[in-house]
């Protein structure tokens, strides 16, 4: 791995999603519009594929997170749902 490789997949760990994303777009865009060398081409291509796990990394962690913010208010209803309703059950029965 070259130095210039070698700095910018270190460099790649601190990214954001929005700027791996945007990197990414302009890496396919060069590769699309040609005229580079070779050497130039897999350098390209290499950063390409560091920067599409980035943006899996980041993608895989939202969905971890909406996933476990989506099951969490279902456990909380089902535990303190069923505290909430038997506390209100017992004060309609201490009143009525």
């Amino acid at each position: 791995m070259t130095d210039d490789a070698t700095t910018a997949a270190g460099a790649t760990g601190t990214l954001g999603y929005e700027q791996a994303r945007d990197e990414l777009i302009e890496v396919v865009r060069r590769l699309e519009a040609g005229g580079t060398t070779l050497e130039e081409s897999l350098a390209l291509w290499e950063r390409g594929e560091e920067l599409a796990k980035v943006c899996r990394r980041w993608l895989e962690g939202a969905r971890a997170r909406l996933d476990a913010a989506l099951a969490g208010p279902a456990d909380s209803q089902e535990n303190g749902g069923g505290t909430t309703a038997a506390t209100a059950a017992t004060a309609t029965a201490n009143n009525g």
